[in-house]
């Protein structure tokens, strides 16, 4: 069938246009802050919460730290296109502020109900997951299109303000990251962990999320405005001024339909063929399915398009540095819960508060990386962000190459806490150069009508991201009391599951529980034996798709169609 002829779009030259940033920057600042709190503070618990209280084992934590870090990108998309289509971006960050701060007492209550019912706490804990889940999709991507909405087309501050803006992020991450801990990750003198110290940590996390939604709702409408003092974020219908774009997407029924059928086939395909749980192939297929039904829109024009398929391509690459970088939630924090030695400077540190050493790093960097972006930019050396997002996957994988190499002959050894800061401090490099990068990227690539959905497709990267770090989580090898455990009787296990060795049936059952040699896990054919192949496989893989990547940035420059 063909389309009707439609005018390209003019290549715009990038421009300063003004000094500074605008207030509401600030403000925006400020909320996601507060949001990033709420959920970095339940990330460093989560896990060690379903282990320790609902008695959950290592592997299912990591399922379903995965699942839920990855549904609750994918609902990004559900809100992006509740607020192009109907609410606005301003209602839906009320709306999903509100919603997170109640699913966190959800976990609040589950952290008091575990002892006396263990069912219901565990029921509960699915209930607020699930809450939190909704409230994220409905928060995450709409906050993030805002920032762009604060500037003319193509201003070239975006970089920096995303960099800003995502120094916000890591304040909150660093609150949260600090004070959930400290408040519900506590460890007796002996090393046991005080189980019941875990809700208030979430009583915390729920605080933070309704001050920063409170916060937003007084400050939105005198600071939160467009360079000519227009609100922004408001309903779709008072936004749609943007001369050259069409007012609104046109999916075709027809198109609707092959995109339904194509999301059953991939889930089915996902799941049956390639292994994949239902919940991790739903997310991976949601992504494919939707980059066809959003280049099925008739109103796009040559221009647009080719912009769109930059961000999918982009995105594709980002999901192999969130699978990667999110292991900070699940692997590494057992890692050093049960490897490493914690003391620094006198100080036993609670396991999940090491993550902070990518908080704080970035906080230190992100206004010097901010300036470098608008340094480059004025002598014409700025990389396109293809290049800086390569550069960005690079650094992960030296990260991780770097403590492979001191893991490589530690034995049954404990390694120093600061080889894991060194690795979460070339993480937060990494992460300077592909995450606010990314934000600027689609702020300055999506078609104003699209805008927040394909913000939430971006971050849909992050939910692909999250469920393979879920999946790769699990293949963490035995460490800890189950390293020791499993080799000194790896030598007599084939004669005790034969029962020619004889053994005590607690020892034999304990055994069969394990993690042991002979069923150590597997990556594409590879048996990942210990710690240093665990983190090589974390160095190769992100290593590869810099390199792609930084072959692919000529073509996806070209596509781009003048922005950077």
């Amino acid at each position: 069938m063909s389309q009707p002829a439609v005018m390209q779009e003019p290549v715009i030259p990038t421009t300063t246009t003004r000094k500074g940033h605008p207030k509401g920057l600030a403000v925006l600042f400020s909320a996601e802050m507060w949001e990033r709190f709420t959920f970095y503070g339940n990330r460093a618990l989560l896990t060690l919460f379903l282990v320790s209280a609902l008695n959950f084992t290592q592997e299912d934590s990591s399922i379903i730290y995965g699942g839920f870090l990855g549904m609750g990108w994918l609902t990004a998309i559900l809100g992006g296109f509740i607020a192009d289509r109907y609410l606005g971006n301003r209602t839906c960050i009320l709306i999903g502020g509100l919603t997170m701060s109640l699913g966190q007492l959800f976990m609040f209550g589950s952290g008091i109900l575990y002892a006396t019912d263990l069912p219901t706490a565990r029921m509960i804990m699915w209930a607020g997951l699930v809450i939190l889940i909704l409230g994220n999709g409905f928060f995450k991507p709409n906050i993030s299109s805002m920032v762009g909405q604060l500037y003319p087309k193509n201003d070239n501050r975006l970089d920096s303000a995303f960099t800003i803006f995502y120094m916000g992020i890591n304040l909150g991450a660093l609150l949260g990251i600090t004070i959930c801990p400290i408040l519900g990750d506590i460890k007796h003198a002996d090393g046991t962990r005080d189980v019941t110290a875990f809700k208030w940590g979430f009583l915390a996390a729920s605080i933070a999320m309704l001050v920063g939604t409170v916060m937003f709702y007084f400050l939105k409408d005198k600071y939160v405005v467009s360079p000519e003092g227009k609100p922004v974020g408001t309903k779709p219908k008072k936004q749609h001024e943007m001369e050259g774009e069409a007012a609104q997407a046109q999916f075709s029924t027809q198109a609707v339909i092959i995109t339904v059928i194509a999301l059953l086939v991939l889930v089915s395909a996902f799941h049956w063929l390639v292994g994949v749980n239902v919940l991790y192939a739903f997310i991976y297929s949601t992504g494919i399915a939707l980059a066809g039904l959003i280049l099925s829109d008739k109103s796009l024009n040559g221009v647009e398009r080719q912009r769109i398929i930059v961000i999918y391509i982009v995105s594709f690459f980002v999901i192999f540095f969130w699978a990667c970088f999110e292991q900070a939630g699940s692997s590494l924090t057992f890692v050093a819960d049960q490897q490493t030695d914690r003391h620094l400077f006198g100080w036993n540190m609670p396991p999940s508060l090491i993550q902070n050493a990518q908080s704080l790093t970035l906080i230190i960097l992100a206004l010097p990386f901010s300036w470098l972006w608008l340094k480059l930019q004025k002598v014409k050396m700025d990389p396109v962000a293809p290049v800086k997002q390569a550069m960005g996957l690079f650094l992960l994988a030296v990260g991780y190459y770097v403590i492979a190499m001191q893991v490589k002959n530690l034995g049954n050894e404990k390694m120093g806490v600061i080889w894991l800061i060194v690795l979460y401090t070339f993480h937060t490099v990494g992460e300077l150069s592909v995450s606010p990068i990314g934000l600027s990227l689609v702020s300055k690539l999506a078609p104003h009508r699209f805008t927040s959905l394909l913000m939430g497709v971006f971050f849909l990267s992050n939910a692909s991201g999250y469920a393979l770090a879920g999946t790769l989580g699990t293949l963490l090898p035995p460490t800890g009391e189950k390293f020791e455990i499993a080799a000194k009787n790896n030598i007599d296990l084939q004669g005790i599951l034969n029962g020619t060795v004889a053994v005590t049936s607690q020892l034999k059952e304990q055994l069969l529980t394990l993690k042991l040699p002979s069923a150590y896990p597997q990556f594409a054919g590879f048996t990942i034996h210990n710690l240093y192949e665990f983190f090589m496989l974390f160095a190769i893989l992100p290593g590869v798709a810099a390199i792609l990547l930084f072959l692919l940035s000529g073509l996806l420059k070209k596509w781009m169609n003048g922005v950077r």
